[in-house]
């Protein structure tokens, strides 16, 4: 990271011996309030994302002493989803701050978020006396009882003393195994009692990891048998590929048994979307050609990935004829949803780099047969792949999704909220690096992709970061607008404004009758709501005006939002319509109108 913005209020010098690093080993008497930053500076943690409040407000008056950058969010949600963006971006811990009550349940819908998605944060929340606790006190609810079914592990402290431990045990349930959200509930007398303090004593014990596979394990020869008589191969590339940092193994399994790699929705990025094996992305608005080498082929090799619904389809028609592996650190989730031949249970990484020893180069003279069946699948298809989409007169957000990754070189961190865009995205910007594409995949959270990229642009502040948000998502969460001002964030927001709650209205056409109750969609002059908070901003009509506007944004320091004003009844094609197979898909209508700018 770069160099942390302090508030004015934090100063650099710190009372008593209270650094992390100078108390290792060394006993230090301490409020509990203290002993949340120090624990936290301890960490590593140099940026914090939210709201005061009564019950936390110890903790608060003792931040002054500690160098962490806090950053004022303006709705709790936004803080989770702060943390969760900081999170994917930096492959650190995120953490995020709340009061008791309110603050603490307004976060709970960022916390699930992170959940569903695997993505490590460290909640904390206020909590009143612990001499009120069960009163029903001013601002008491049970938020431990309440985040129960939507963290990883979470922990009530009502003492002092085992405020750091705690802290330090959030962290490393967090970032283990499987990861996920911790929330630490601190009732206010905890805060506010002092004790020791000895960073380095409250290092939790390692937790016991799950049982790794060893090269010689009779698992790994099955996988390697069945990948090595494979002819229809495909590789299944999860959000587990980022999550394990095994992306150059992944690559070499690909390249030497020369496997073609689909990838989920959060799995783009794992493998680069220009490699001559990448075919794109599976499920219901996934390539069709995608779809259709899952369906035809003879082994699947799931890497880092649950087997959502929204990439099998129904289950009883899912890759009939192939065989299965199953590469998951979490036992969970094995034989869950779609029963496999061989699991591999363990790191992604550790996993492959015990089965790649077993796997001889495939001895082929250029592609395979499979590879050019599944190329010769495309067809007209393939008009994704060219770099200058024809201009029909319309402007579609195909175009917006197209000329931005041209415009960035595919290079920028695209941060999306969810819904018809969010597919868009999927389908036209090309990622080629990890951690470029930062969205809500398993809860689907409308209004995540502003706070989620004040995160990601926190943890990353050299890089370009993009939020690509829809009118419906943008306005649950647009009073963060302010947080990027506050912080004089260079931070790019496209608007892709359609008029409507896209994605409802698109299942309303289908399979409604085009009865579209309650989808349009009214929204405020986005240029002007941006130009009240002193952020820069401007509207796009047509397809000339898309590349000098995403110009004008980079060259710009500082937010600048672009609304971008297109097609009001335009529809993700294909679309998978739920309860069918995979290969069962809705292709779009032969209209001339925009069959240019999409597949067929």
């Amino acid at each position: 990271m770069g160099t942390a913005k302090k508030n004015p209020s934090q100063s650099t010098s710190h009372a008593g011996n209270t650094t992390a690093s100078g108390r290792v080993g060394n006993a230090t008497r301490l409020t509990g309030s203290e002993m949340i930053w120090a624990t936290l500076e301890g960490e590593g943690v140099d940026v914090v994302f939210g709201y005061p409040g009564g019950a936390i407000l110890p903790a608060y008056d003792a931040l002054r002493k500690f160098p962490i950058r806090h950053v004022l969010v303006r709705h709790e949600q936004g803080a989770a989803h702060m943390a969760d963006g900081y999170a994917r971006a930096s492959g650190r811990v995120g953490v995020c701050v709340a009061t008791s009550g309110p603050g603490a349940t307004n976060l709970v819908t960022g916390i699930a978020t992170a959940m569903l998605d695997s993505v490590p944060i460290v909640c904390i929340t206020g909590q009143v006396s612990s001499k009120v606790l069960g009163t029903d006190a001013f601002q008491e609810v049970d938020i431990t009882g309440i985040t129960l079914p939507v963290t990883k592990h979470n922990y009530v402290v009502t003492r002092a003393e085992d405020v750091a431990r705690t802290i330090r045990e959030a962290f490393l349930v967090a970032k283990s195994g499987r990861p996920g959200p911790v929330l630490v509930d601190i009732t206010k007398d905890a805060q506010q009692a002092t004790a020791e303090f000895d960073f380095a004593a409250a290092a939790p014990k390692p937790h016991r990891p799950h049982p790794m596979l060893k090269t010689e394990s009779a698992s790994i020869l099955a996988a390697a048998e069945l990948i090595r008589n494979a002819k229809k191969p495909v590789i299944l590339a999860g959000h587990g590929v980022l999550q394990s940092r095994a992306g150059a193994e992944l690559r070499t399994l690909a390249e030497r048994m020369r496997i073609p790699v689909a990838s989920t929705l959060l799995g783009l990025g794992g493998f680069p979307a220009s490699h001559p094996l990448s075919l794109g992305m599976m499920g219901m608005h996934g390539e069709a050609w995608v779809n259709h080498a899952i369906q035809q082929s003879d082994l699947l090799i799931a890497c880092g990935m649950r087997f959502d619904d929204r990439v099998t389809g129904t289950l009883a028609t899912y890759a009939p004829d192939a065989k299965k592996i199953h590469i998951e650190v979490d036992p969970a989730e094995i034989n869950k949803n779609v029963k496999v031949d061989v699991a591999l249970i363990g790191d992604l990484k550790e996993a492959l780099e015990a089965l790649l020893p077993h796997l001889a180069p495939r001895d082929t003279k250029g592609e395979s047969a499979w590879v050019k069946e599944i190329e010769a699948s495309k067809g007209e298809c393939a008009v994704r792949d060219i770099r200058n989409l024809p201009d029909s007169g319309h402007l579609y957000a195909a175009h917006v999704m197209h000329d931005l990754w041209k415009a960035t070189e595919g290079k920028a961190i695209v941060v999306t909220d969810v819904g018809q865009h969010q597919m868009w995205e999927a389908q036209y910007y090309k990622h080629d690096e990890p951690r470029t594409l930062i969205t809500s995949g398993g809860l689907g959270t409308m209004g995540f992709a502003l706070p989620a990229a004040i995160g990601a642009k926190i943890a990353c502040p050299d890089k370009e970061v993009w939020v690509v948000a829809g009118d419906g998502g943008f306005q649950m969460t647009a009073a963060e607008l302010a947080t990027a001002a506050q912080e004089e964030l260079d931070l790019n927001i496209a608007i892709v404004n359609n008029g409507y709650l896209g994605m409802v209205r698109q299942w309303q056409e289908f399979f409604y009758e085009k009865n579209y109750q309650s989808t349009p969609l009214l929204s405020p002059d986005f240029v002007k709501l941006a130009e009240a908070h002193g952020i820069r901003g401007k509207a796009v009509k047509t397809r000339a005006e898309v590349l000098p506007a995403v110009a004008e944004a980079q060259k710009h320091k500082g937010p600048f939002v672009i609304n971008f004003l297109v097609e009001r009844e335009d529809s993700v094609y294909p679309m998978i319509p739920a309860g069918s197979a995979l290969h069962e898909m809705i292709r779009r209508p032969n209209n001339p109108l925009v069959e240019t700018a999409h597949d067929k």
